[in-house]
This record gives structure tokens, C-alpha cells and sequence, in this order.
């Protein structure tokens, strides 16, 4: 298992992690030795964002004898009233969900505590400015959840959350298709009907994963899989499906990200998991799928894939196109980009403009014109 610094929480998780969303589906012996499994195997990071007793007693017991090895997100805000999920801000029931949370899980603590799921304008400002918040802060302060973080599948609501300064991660809903969609408060609609314009990354999402690496702030990944629509080419927006490995790969391959939280229903779904552990790079080959795939038109956008190694200067062409992105993307460039950019050795000066890389870019990417002007840029 890889591991990845989770931005200025410090925390070091596998890149592979476990969504905790059906594990109350199945019998609860079942579920615990799945987590268990997971935790044999390498994974360290779990979600538990359910409010439901027998979601979190599971994980608690799942990971009893060896709570120091494992970072729990927690929400703060997934609440159970009369047997349903209600998500509230009202400390009535704030409070005695978290307080049954942190019993469950065990150990006195969670490690990230999450502001729980803020997708409005409305719900920002009102969970910002009173005493939900407060109540957030002060279980920080007391070192009852050792991090605060928060979960959208908003980008502006992300940027917002970054731009606090005392947020240091988020979890956020990432996959090809989502990341072709523009902003909007209305979870649903991500899933609605999509149609042939699938033409690139959305501005504003490319903004808050460059937003989020320039500020140290790490995210975890939801929703990966589009819930299991981008598996199969019936239900895929694209009119193809992808692979576990592909999406994984995807996810992992955005600015910031740390670990890709994978809902897991039984041991198979695991093992399809943890394969990207040991897959070849076509096999993680998300980018042949999009360009090959009949409705979408995404031409001359970097993804990051790597599909134009190797280069004859052994330039590592994709970082260097990432770092020029998250530079050109800030009003200055963040000394920390540069010194990273520096750090690569061998820099887009030395491309001598053969273009043999360009052949094997599926989106037609102009690959020498970017490290001209990515030279120029940082002057090396």
C-alpha cells in the first residue's frame, strides 16, 4: 500500500481508503471482519459519515485492538432521529450524535472531525456563524477531534472552506463525470441526465483542486465511482465503461489528493480495490477510455495521465504541466510551486521540441509549445 501526506493535517493515509456507507447492510460479524481484512491489507483511512448505531458499532469494533493505526472521519451533523438520517446544525441533536460517535468508535478522539456535508450558500452562513461552529472549534480545542475538516460536493463551497484557514481538509465527491459538471447546490442534479457536452474539466473545479494544493489543504474522495455508474457502459455518461484501477487512478491523480475512500459491500469489491496497488500503468489508464469514448468532445486539456512518457530529456512532462497549471492559475506564483517545480531536476528547459510525446497524447495536447512557455515562465 502507497501512502500520501493528507495536506497540513500531517496524517500519512493509504491512497486506497474505505467508504463505511453499506457496511449496515450486511450482518454485522460479516462487515467487522471486512474492515478488519482492509486494515491487514494496508488501508488506515475509513469514513463513517452514518448516523445509524449499527454502521458505527461495527467500525468500533472492527478496529478495537488497534485504534492507533486507523484515522477516522467523523461527522459532525449526520444525526439519527426516530430511526432516519437528518442532517442538522441544531445541537439538540448535534451534540448527542457526536457524543454516541465518539462511544462507538472508541478511543476518546476522532482523528478528522468533519463539518458534515454543506452544499448551500444558506448552510454555510448559518453554520459558520453560531454555535454549531463553535461547538466544532471548541472539541478541536479540547483535542477531541485532532482535525477539523468538512465534506461538499459543492467547488465553491470547498474554496470557501480552504480560504478559512482553520479547515485543513475536505472530503469532496470526484470522477470524470463529475468534474464536467459546474457547480451547484443540488447533489441530485450530478446524477440527472448528462448529455454530449462533456468537454473538459469544469473551471471552477480545476481551481479548487490548484486552490487546495497551494494551501496545503488535503482531500479525501466520495462518490468515486459515480455510485457504480461509470462501471458500466449502460449507465456511464461517457457511453463506456471504466475500471476500478481507471477511476482510482483518476481520483489520485488530481492536485491535493490524498486517498480515494471506496464504499466496499464484501471481500471481492476489496480485492477489486486494493488491485490498483500493483496495476500496470495501462491498466490504470483512464485516458484512452475518455478519449475513446463517443459522447464527450475533450481535446487539448492535460489530465495529468502520463500517457506521454517517456521523454528523450527524461522530463517528467505531466508534473510539469501540473505545477505550470497551479501557477497560472494564482494571481502570483506560490514560492512552494516553484521550489517543487525547481525540485523536478530536470525542468521543461530541456525539452528540444521532438514532439514525439504529442503523439501519444489523447487529447491532443500542444506538449512543446506548454514547455516553451512553461521555461519562460519559471525561467528554468
Amino acid at each position: 500500500m502507497n501512502y500520501r501526506r493528507l495536506g497540513k493535517t500531517g496524517l500519512m493515509v493509504s491512497e486506497v481508503g474505505f467508504g463505511g456507507e453499506w457496511l449496515e447492510r450486511h450482518p454485522e460479524e460479516g462487515s467487522i471482519e471486512l474492515v478488519k481484512e482492509a486494515g491487514r491489507r494496508g488501508v488506515n483511512i475509513i469514513d463513517c459519515w452514518m448516523p445509524d448505531p449499527k454502521s458505527r458499532s461495527i467500525i468500533g469494533a472492527a478496529i478495537a485492538d488497534c485504534r492507533d493505526k486507523w484515522y477516522v472521519q467523523g461527522h459532525i451533523g449526520s444525526t439519527y432521529q426516530n430511526g432516519q438520517y437528518v442532517r442538522s446544525r441544531d445541537l439538540e441533536f448535534v451534540k448527542p450524535a457526536f457524543e454516541d460517535l465518539l462511544e462507538r468508535i472508541g478511543g476518546g478522539y476522532i482523528d478528522l472531525g468533519m463539518i458534515h456535508y454543506i452544499d448551500s450558500e444558506e448552510d454555510w452562513e448559518k453554520s459558520m456563524n453560531g454555535p454549531y461552529l463553535d461547538y466544532v472549534k471548541q472539541l478541536h480545542k479540547d483535542g477531541i477531534i485532532r482535525h477539523i475538516g468538512l465534506s461538499t460536493h459543492n467547488p465553491r463551497i470547498a474554496k470557501r472552506a480552504v480560504e478559512t484557514g482553520f479547515i485543513e481538509m475536505i472530503l469532496f465527491s470526484i470522477n470524470p463525470a463529475f468534474d464536467m459538471r459546474p457547480a451547484t447546490e443540488d447533489l441530485d442534479s450530478m446524477f440527472g441526465e448528462y448529455n454530449s457536452s462533456l468537454s473538459g474539466i469544469d473551471k471552477e473545479r480545476s481551481e479548487l483542486y490548484s486552490l487546495c494544493e497551494q494551501e496545503d489543504v488535503g482531500i479525501t474522495v466520495m462518490k468515486g465511482f459515480f455510485g457504480g455508474r461509470l462501471l458500466d457502459a449502460k449507465t456511464s455518461p461517457f457511453g463506456v465503461a471504466f475500471t476500478t484501477s481507471q477511476l482510482i487512478h483518476y481520483s489520485l491523480t488530481r492536485p491535493a489528493v490524498a486517498s480515494i475512500l471506496c464504499g466496499l459491500d464484501d471481500k471481492a469489491q476489496l480485492d477489486q480495490a486494493l488491485a490498483y496497488e500493483t496495476a500496470t500503468d495501462d491498466e490504470k489508464d483512464y485516458a484512452s477510455v475518455i478519449a475513446g469514448a463517443p459522447l464527450h468532445s475533450y481535446t487539448g486539456q492535460c489530465t495529468y495521465c502520463g500517457h506521454c512518457k517517456p521523454c528523450p530529456m527524461d522530463i517528467d512532462i505531466a508534473m510539469v504541466n501540473k505545477f505550470y497549471d497551479l501557477a497560472t492559475q494564482q494571481p502570483e506564483v506560490p514560492q512552494s510551486v516553484k521550489s517543487h517545480y525547481e525540485l523536478l531536476g530536470t525542468t521543461a528547459s530541456a525539452c528540444i521540441g521532438c514532439q514525439s510525446c504529442e503523439e501519444r497524447c489523447p487529447f491532443g495536447v500542444k506538449i512543446a509549445e506548454r514547455m516553451e512557455k512553461t521555461a519562460a515562465f519559471f525561467g528554468c
